[in-house]
């Protein structure tokens, strides 16, 4: 491999340009006609796409969002709020005093009986377990010492035995018979080998000039040269749809300022006007001519009304006082109650008695 170091001061390379005279003759003859085809479907379908666009948003903000904030309201209204309020003053209220029923009833008496009852009960089955396994491993470790010593004369002694003097020979000969043997098969897989690899190359040879050779050749000069032609038709052809919808968003955008300076001036701009210039000045004269007077008089006559019920309160109040006192007399008057103080002119000394304690 060669390194190639970049040349100081060299900037960063550009993409080359492609000349419009560098074009094919095909993509040039292709582009026109696929261009004022597109043109002519895909503006009605710009201009049908726009008009949804602007329906939608329409929607959107008129029916659909003030819809959706009102299924929300309704939605919290009568499913959050009742829950809230029944986890909030139902459900945890009746948790805590549940748990706290638990903890009287369960863990209290549970935690008695592990402190005073399962754990001394466990500390002496515990030390009588141990105890147990120790007089079980002594008895173990006998067991195990006889075991050991009678395995040993009745199986290793005589195992060993028959290994040296029996097996070992018989294994010997067995050995020799399978070099022997793996060496004949050696012979015949090696003939086996060459007959299959001579098979091989003809079937290969075969396979490539009945099959391989005549598809690349298709491949060469038949596909690849349809495939440059699809690619170029199909560049073409993207290129001209996005230009076409370019134009076509342009011709929309112009149709719809039209129709949206159509609609002011014949609609929107007459119910301004009519508005400001007929219907505003008659609710002004309404409003000063009508509905404030009606609204003073309305003001003066609840006023008369509350003063009118004022009066009859205050006459009901003493007519059912002077009732009171005819029929039971006057209230007695409250005796002032002597709190056992010295008045303001006296002093009270640590010799004198005027405490409430010594004062008779």
């Amino acid at each position: 491999m060669v390194d190639v170091e970049k040349a100081p001061g060299a900037g960063p390379r550009e993409e080359p340009v492609r000349r419009a005279d560098a074009e094919g003759c095909l993509a040039v003859a292709v582009r026109i006609p696929v261009r004022i085809v597109a043109l002519v479907l895909v503006v009605p379908v710009r201009m049908v796409w726009d008009a949804l666009a602007v329906v939608g948003r329409f929607l959107r903000d008129t029916v659909l969002r003030p819809v959706g904030r009102a299924l929300g309201w309704l939605g919290r209204a009568l499913f959050v709020w009742p829950l809230v309020a029944l986890w909030r003053y139902g459900v945890v209220p009746l948790a805590k005093g549940v748990g706290r029923l638990g903890n009287v009833l369960l863990v209290v008496p549970a935690v008695w009986l592990y402190r005073w009852v399962l754990t001394p009960a466990g500390h002496v089955l515990a030390r009588f377990l141990t105890w147990v396994g120790a007089v079980l491993a002594a008895i173990g470790r006998g067991l195990y010492a006889g075991l050991a010593w009678l395995a040993r004369y009745l199986l290793v002694v005589p195992g060993a035995w028959l290994y040296r003097w029996v097996l070992t020979p018989v294994g010997h000969a067995l050995a020799r018979c399978g070099r022997g043997l793996a060496w004949c098969c050696g012979q015949v897989a090696r003939g086996v080998g060459l007959v299959v690899t001579g098979a091989g190359f003809v079937l290969y040879w075969t396979v490539r000039v009945l099959l391989v050779l005549p598809a690349l050749a298709v491949w060469r000069w038949v596909l690849v040269p349809v495939g440059r032609a699809l690619a170029v038709v199909g560049r073409e052809v993207a290129d001209a749809v996005g230009h076409a919808w370019r134009i076509a968003g342009h011709v929309s955008r112009a149709v719809g300022r039209f129709l949206g300076t159509l609609l002011r001036w014949t609609v929107v701009e007459p119910v301004r006007w009519v508005y400001r210039s007929v219907l505003t000045p008659v609710g002004h004269a309404v409003r000063d001519a009508v509905l404030r007077p009606l609204a003073e008089a309305g003001r003066g006559a609840g006023r008369a009304v509350r003063q009118a019920l004022a009066s009859a309160r205050l006459s009901v109040r003493q007519a059912r006082a002077d009732v009171r006192r005819m029929l039971f007399g006057e209230p007695a008057e409250r005796q002032p109650v002597d709190r056992r103080e010295p008045s303001a002119a006296e002093t009270r000394t640590l010799g004198s008695s005027t405490t409430a304690l010594t004062k008779d």
